[in-house]
């Protein structure tokens, strides 16, 4: 039987990267909500660990997520972080309050006493919390193993019970050894062996919907990015040629988009390839549209509608696969976290369509997971490794209304600065780097005229999650051989300008 750790989703942020932490040491975890299992459901299932995940509630408001304390009565090991700690004391007794001098934010410095969970990490490191409230006193039979200097109670356990909870968050890497902690719970608390690899993700999930979608036809949604193609080919192997590819040409594409995806699908992976011109139907519902999320709301309906139409032309298609993947989930809102912006594919679909189910088979995955899943299915590493590119295209990167005329200049200068990176040899270098067209002219002075043009944004940054980036320090010299490029040869651009905003407070995308 495979080992495996479930975690516990009590509704934060950026809970699926104790998962993404759990797997990079080569054990499989899934993410559950707390009221979508039950105590008889976790017995039965056999996980070796348990973690309970950080959430935004207080654990004494009644209207807070709580759990059966049955769960500290199963004998699996308990690993509460954040507001899994304060609910984990909380289940055993124990004493929650406001912090009111005892709140923290960020870096803070940790001071630990030993046990297991500390084994081979400094008596005093850097951990990063994010907390108003705090364990005020531990349970009977836990001992404080933790402080820093606002929090009496940064760590507990009960190494009998096999029971743990720390205040600070180990999964994110501003906690210095958050890794080495995360490994001290899997491996010395949960006897984990550390045997769980991404082909097992890849054949699991090909047994599984082989199983699912017996019999059944599958429309899926190409969009030549990364995560459809990934997505597409995996069901390919589940389900051959009962599984269509539509690619939409809404004309928000990027330059030469449309050949590159005919010419892979459709001439290398024989796969069945539909292509939908629907350049025109697209950019007329858009016209006069400026706001963002309305943007991709009518993107996101107006894809479904192609996608419903298609597939009554085809006969009988069951299901509509997507190449959603988790950083969609999360700033789509989905479960009880806060909406950031409505991905199409996720909080951009209609109420209503005409299929039984939606397949996502990389809704739990991060984008590195995703390209690994994509290797090992043999997929070519340049498709793999190419450029990430949302749904709604470049809707959500030309600012304002939308016309031909801006997506004409946008294209042009998004391929300039792509090629210029390719040229200096950083392709691998920023995790994602992509031109924007701001809403904004500016005066400009060319062939001794003055110029009123378009103001250009270029976007790079670096990640291995997308739930948080940092701006690329691309070289100076690359930067300025882009602008010039692109104030010389693309017509009404007169201004160029680099962004340097991390995601938080900003995001990757613009809008």
């Amino acid at each position: 039987m495979q080992e495996k750790i479930l975690v516990l989703d009590f509704g934060g942020q950026y809970n699926l990267l104790i998962v993404r932490r759990i797997r990079q040491q080569h054990v499989y975890a899934e993410v559950k909500a707390w009221n979508s299992i039950t105590l008889e459901q976790i017995e039965r299932e056999g996980y070796r660990g348990i973690v309970f995940t950080g959430g935004p509630n207080s654990v004494y408001d009644p209207a807070s997520p709580h759990f059966d304390p049955g769960i500290l009565r199963l004998g699996i090991p308990i690993l509460g972080i954040c507001y899994g700690h304060q609910l984990l004391a909380w289940m055993a007794g124990g004493e929650i309050r406001p912090a009111e001098s005892a709140s923290e934010y960020g870096r803070v410095a940790l001071e630990h006493t030993g046990g297991t969970l500390f084994e081979g990490i400094p008596s005093e490191s850097v951990c990063w919390m994010s907390h108003t409230d705090y364990v005020k006193t531990v349970p009977g039979g836990f001992t404080v193993t933790a402080s820093t200097e606002n929090c009496s109670c940064a760590a507990m356990a009960d190494d009998s019970r096999k029971l743990y909870g720390v205040q600070f968050h180990p999964e994110v890497t501003h906690t210095e050894y958050g890794n080495r902690l995360l490994w001290n719970f899997l491996f010395a608390v949960c006897g984990c062996h550390g045997n769980w690899t991404m082909d097992d993700f890849v054949s699991a999930s090909i047994a599984r919907y082989r199983h699912e979608l017996s019999g059944k036809n599958a429309l899926c949604a190409l969009s030549g990015g990364v995560d459809s193609a990934v997505a597409a080919v995996l069901l390919h192997r589940a389900i051959a040629d009962r599984l269509t590819c539509v690619f939409v040409d809404h004309g928000l594409l990027r330059k030469g988009e449309r050949e590159q995806v005919e010419q892979v699908f459709r001439r290398r992976f024989q796969m069945n390839l539909i292509v939908v011109d629907a350049r025109e139907r697209f950019l007329t519902r858009l016209k006069g549209v400026t706001e963002p999320e309305r943007k991709r709301k009518i993107i996101g309906e107006e894809f479904i509608r192609v996608f419903e139409e298609e597939a009554k032309k085809l006969g009988k298609q069951n299901v509509l696969v997507q190449g959603t993947i988790y950083p969609d989930v999360v700033e789509s809102g989905a479960g009880s976290a806060a909406v950031i912006k409505s991905h199409h594919n996720v909080g951009g679909l209609p109420e209503k369509i005409g299929f039984e189910r939606i397949v996502e088979p990389l809704r739990e995955l991060f984008k590195d997971e995703v390209r690994a899943v994509g290797l090992e299915l043999g997929i070519p590493e340049e498709m793999v490794m190419r450029q990430p590119f949302p749904g709604p295209g470049l809707a959500i990167r030309v600012m304002g209304e939308i016309t031909e005329e801006k997506l004409t200049v946008l294209r042009e200068a998004d391929a300039i600065f792509r090629e210029e990176i390719m040229r200096a040899g950083l392709a691998d270098a920023p995790s994602q780097y992509f031109a924007v067209l701001t809403d904004n002219r500016s005066v400009g002075v060319m062939g001794d005229e003055r110029t009123y043009g378009w103001v250009i944004a270029l976007r790079a940054v670096s990640t291995d999650n997308f739930m948080t980036a940092d701006w690329s320090r691309l070289p100076w010299e690359l930067l300025a051989r882009a602008s010039s490029r692109i104030t010389n040869e693309v017509r009404s651009v007169s201004r160029v300008v680099y962004d340097i905003t991390s995601k938080p407070p900003a995001t990757v995308e613009w809008e």
